[in-house]
């Protein structure tokens, strides 16, 4: 693991879910609606930072041969307990976004929501490149983080600078620009873009 990252484990284990403002008890709208447009076509899925596996579930429920992962052990076992009181089969796994174990050319779509703009400066080109390796040819990534118009910290980005961190790797076909009401009640604005692997 290239930074220290320990905190998401803290923050799992001294706080409940109802606690978590990314987590929505609900799959998230932008997912179900790039789904039923019929962009996101069945396959192989990674489930990045899949939390209380909520999404991941979701997936799977839709025919999607889906793996979740998770940097905090708690966040798994959530997800784990959450995919069996919904008896869908999920493969989770305790692992950094810094540094996937997996082979090359593995997942058809890639799902980030949230994990991107949690990434440290340092570790952005490293997690790029990660994420480009394991898709497929044509692989489809889609990347929900958040906007300029939450304020301007280090983790909130522009669309010009989405285009400029991932379009070495991907054709960016769809960007939305967005606000949501997240679960603990606070208004915060988003992007998510639509890319595929070039």
């Amino acid at each position: 693991m290239r930074s220290n990252y320990r905190e998401w484990e803290q923050i799992y284990r001294e706080y409940p879910p109802s606690y978590w403002g990314w987590e929505l008890d609900r799959p998230r709208p932008i997912l179900t609606e790039f789904i039923d447009r019929g962009l996101i076509k069945k396959g192989n899925v990674l489930d990045l930072c899949c939390g209380a596996g909520t999404n991941t579930i979701y997936l799977a429920e839709k025919g999607f041969d889906v793996t979740g992962t998770d940097i905090s052990k708690r966040a798994i076992e959530y997800a784990k307990k959450n995919s069996e009181k919904a008896a869908v089969l999920i493969s989770f796994m305790l692992q950094s976004f810094t540094d996937l174990s997996f082979r090359d050319d593995v997942f058809d779509f890639v799902f980030d929501m949230g994990c991107f703009h949690h990434v440290k400066i340092v570790d952005r080109n490293n997690f790029i490149k990660g994420i480009c390796r394991v898709m497929k040819e044509c692989g489809i990534y889609l990347l929900t983080c958040f906007s300029y118009k939450n304020g301007s910290p280090w983790n909130h980005f522009t669309k010009k600078q989405i285009i400029s961190l991932f379009g070495d790797y991907f054709k960016i076909n769809e960007i939305k620009h967005y606000a949501s009401v997240e679960g603990d009640d606070m208004k915060r604005y988003f992007y998510t873009t639509f890319m595929r692997k070039k």
